[in-house]
C-alpha cells in the first residue's frame, strides 16, 4: 500500500474568502509512520543506516487541548522533576482548566510553583480562547501563527502540538537542540548548523519532515546515550 492511500488526508476550504483547498496529512499509526519513513529514505538514503539501529520511533501523541499547551508552558526551563511536581499540585488544586484558573488570583497559581511569568502565560493561553477542535482543519502554518499568538508560547511549543498532538505529517523542529546535533552527525556537517540552514537543506525531505524529526531524535539518543525526545 503507498504512503498516499495509508496516510489520513482530510481536505477542507480554506477559512479565508477564496477558493484554496487545504491538504492535511497527518500520520495516525505505527504502520503509517513506517510507510512515511521508507518513503523519506528514498529521497535521503542516509536515513537508512539510523532506521536499522532505532527501528520505529514512538509516535509518542497526546490529545492536545487546553491542558496540553497548559503542561508545556509550566514546563519551560524546569527539569523534568520540578515541571512533573508543579504540574501535580496544579491537577491536585483542580487548576488545570480555564474555567478554574479565571476564577483564582495569581497569588493562588504562585502558590502551586508558578512564577509570575508563567502565569502571566497561562492568562493568555485563556484569553486567547482557542478553538482546539478547529485546529485539526486549518494548515500547518496557520496552527503555528494561532498558537505562537499566546504569550509563552514559541514556534518550538506550537511545532510540537503540530507533531504530538495533532500528528502532523510534515513537521522538522529545526530549532531543536537533538535534531541539530542529530541532523549535524547524519549530513556530515562541520559545524552545527542554524536553523535557517538545517530548514534550507532539509527541503527535499518534505512532505516527510515529522518522520525525519522522529528518527533524528532517536538518533540524538543513541550518539548522547539517552532519551532524547521532547517530554
Amino acid at each position: 500500500m503507498s504512503v498516499q492511500n495509508s496516510e489520513v488526508i482530510k481536505t477542507i476550504e480554506s477559512l479565508k474568502n477564496t477558493e484554496a483547498i487545504v491538504m492535511i496529512t497527518t500520520i495516525e499509526t505505527t504502520e503509517q509512520l513506517k510507510e512515511q519513513i521508507e518513503a523519506l529514505i528514498t529521497i535521503e538514503p542516509r536515513f537508512a543506516g539510523i532506521y536499522e539501529q532505532v527501528g520505529i520511533p514512538d509516535l509518542r501523541r497526546n490529545d492536545g487541548g487546553f491542558e496540553q499547551l497548559l503542561r508545556a508552558m509550566v514546563g519551560q526551563q524546569l527539569s523534568v522533576a520540578a515541571a512533573s511536581s508543579i504540574w501535580q499540585r496544579l491537577i491536585d488544586a483542580d487548576l488545570t482548566n480555564p474555567k478554574m484558573i479565571k476564577a483564582v488570583s495569581d497569588d493562588i497559581l504562585r502558590a502551586q510553583g508558578l512564577s509570575k511569568q508563567k502565569v502571566r502565560y497561562a492568562r493568555s493561553l485563556i484569553e486567547h480562547n482557542i478553538d482546539f477542535e478547529s485546529l485539526s482543519t486549518i494548515s500547518d502554518e496557520k496552527v503555528l501563527e494561532i498558537l505562537t499568538a499566546v504569550v509563552g508560547i514559541g514556534r518550538w511549543t506550537a511545532e510540537m502540538y503540530l507533531l504530538f498532538s495533532l500528528g502532523r505529517a510534515d513537521v522538522l523542529a529545526v530549532d531543536d537542540l537533538a535534531i541539530k546535533v542529530a541532523a549535524m552527525d547524519l549530513l556530515n556537517l562541520v559545524e552545527r548548523p542554524t536553523p535557517k540552514q538545517l530548514k534550507k537543506a532539509t527541503e527535499n525531505w518534505s512532505p516527510h519532515r515529522s518522520a525525519a524529526s522522529l528518527l533524528l531524535w532517536s538518533h540524538y539518543g543513541l550518539l548522547r546515550n539517552r532519551k532524547a525526545m521532547p517530554v
